[in-house]
This record gives structure tokens, C-alpha cells and sequence, in this order.
């Protein structure tokens, strides 16, 4: 019983001496570097309101996806688990067929062009 007080009025102790340092070490006074939106160390050239380039978005999003699918793909031997690794095989052709066909869609469609 008297560890348990000991290591109570220990830890608040040790508490209240933290708590009180910080308080008496903190800055209180803001600075002007601190209150800035930018932390990056550049001075804002612009507006932050600028819209961006929907075909940024577009690849993005692409990117995500075809992550994703990916990810997916990888583990798909073990999911599955079927007896015939033929039939893996085929179920893996089928999503990597899918995937390209994807891709070859969006590059005849000029979705992977910056410039135009």
C-alpha cells in the first residue's frame, strides 16, 4: 500500500513540476514568423486561391487508381486460393488485361498529354 502512495505522489509530483515548466518556459509573446501562414521558408509570391491545373488532378487520380489496383493484385494468389495455379494465372491476365486496357483508353484519349 505504501508503494502505490509513493508512486502516486510521485508521478503527480513529477506532473506538476512539468506542467510548471512549461508554462514558465513557453514564449508568450507570438512571433511574426510563427504567425505566418507559410512555414516553408519562401515569401508568397501569389494568391493561395489560384486554381490548379485539372490535368494535374486528372494524372493524380489516375495514379491513385491504378495504385490501387496494384495493390490489389499483388496478393491475389492468396486470396483466392484456388487448386489450380492455372486459374490464378488467368484471374491475374484478366486484371492486368483490364489495367492496360485502362491505360491504352486513356492515352488514346490524350488524358496522359501535359502540353496541348
Amino acid at each position: 500500500m505504501n508503494m502505490i502512495i509513493f508512486m502516486f505522489t510521485l508521478s503527480l509530483t513529477l506532473t506538476i513540476i512539468l506542467t510548471s515548466l512549461n508554462l514558465w518556459l513557453t514564449q508568450t509573446t507570438p512571433d511574426l514568423e510563427k504567425l505566418s501562414p507559410y512555414e516553408c521558408g519562401f515569401d508568397p509570391l501569389g494568391s493561395a486561391r489560384l486554381p490548379f491545373s485539372i490535368r494535374f488532378f486528372l494524372v493524380a487520380i489516375m495514379f491513385l487508381l491504378f495504385d490501387l489496383e496494384i495493390a490489389l493484385l499483388l496478393p491475389l494468389p492468396w486470396a483466392i486460393q484456388l487448386q489450380s495455379p492455372s486459374m490464378t494465372l488467368i484471374w491475374a491476365s484478366t486484371i492486368i488485361l483490364l489495367l492496360t486496357t485502362g491505360l491504352i483508353y486513356e492515352w488514346t484519349q490524350g488524358g496522359l498529354e501535359w502540353a496541348e
